[in-house]
């Protein structure tokens, strides 16, 4: 089982005031301090801009949801175009960088490219696979939860973004951009099946695909709730370097996507070897 989540984070309406300003709270992993003069698009085409109480003298406020705001240019409550409990995404344009690229969502929308360009190239495999698609992973893995107990794989990779170490003071982290792509040793929420994550590193190895090692100690992916289907099931995951992650602009090497599609199929192509 290959599982990349369709959903991505962002925000819900928690109430509305007379004077035409609304209140919101998260979905998923939202950094209040990336929000600030950022637009929230809604399902129904509404727009709103966030902001934060006492703007600009934002350094003697609390920066956090409870203080953040979102303006729609209404008068009054009756003109806000939506209502409690309408969701909004953030409104970022796709920006290609030639050896990068930028947008908002590419936690996982990227994963499911690679899926997809997996599954476009994959001609014959030894091994019955599902590819799936999730969703409600930023709220708690639930998609993958259900769909792995459906399924009942023998083995799962979750194929998703983790953070990246080659900023300016980010220390002990060894994960960077354009090195290919991590091979994950652990998480918040799991231990790496170890037969599987040498598969996969011997895989890289034989096909002269670069990759990384990576462990991550804030955050998990669709790979825990795979591990634990039914009686379990032998997990990993295969991740993307992310810098500026559960933002409205992170950022991907074209090069380590590239990577990932390469090594998922030679996995695919070769039998399963997780030792005893």
């Amino acid at each position: 089982m290959l599982a990349a989540h369709m959903d991505e984070i962002g925000l819900m309406v928690s109430h509305v005031n007379e004077k035409g300003f609304a209140r919101f709270t998260a979905l998923g992993g939202v950094w209040p301090d990336t929000l600030i003069g950022n637009r929230a698009l809604f399902t129904n085409g509404a727009l709103g801009v966030i902001n934060v109480e006492n703007w600009p003298r934002h350094d003697e406020v609390d920066r956090s949801h409870k203080t953040l705001y979102l303006d729609f240019g209404a008068t009054s409550k009756a003109d806000v175009p939506v209502r409690v409990g309408d969701v909004a995404a953030f409104q970022r344009p796709f920006v290609d960088l030639g050896q990068v690229m930028v947008a908002k969502s590419l936690d996982d929308r990227i994963g499911c490219a690679i899926l997809i360009e997996t599954l476009k190239q994959l001609d014959q495999t030894p091994h019955e696979v599902h590819f799936v698609f999730t969703v409600q992973e930023e709220v708690g893995t639930r998609g993958a939860t259900t769909a792995a107990y459906k399924v009942h794989p023998d083995v799962s990779i979750a194929i998703d973004v983790t953070d990246s170490g080659d900023v300016p003071e980010r220390k002990h982290f060894e994960v960077k951009l354009g090195a290919g792509p991590a091979i994950k040793v652990m998480d918040s929420g799991m231990l790496a099946h170890p037969g599987l994550r040498n598969w996969m590193a011997e895989t890289a190895q034989a096909n002269d695909i670069p990759y990384q090692m990576e462990i991550l100690t804030l955050g998990s992916t669709d790979a825990r709730a795979m591990q634990l289907a039914r009686e379990g099931s032998a997990a990993g995951a295969l991740s993307i370097p992310c810098r500026h992650i559960h933002t409205p602009s992170e950022m991907v090497s074209t090069n380590d996507v590239e990577n990932a599609v390469k090594l998922l199929l030679a996995l695919l192509k070769s039998p399963a070897n997780l030792g005893d």
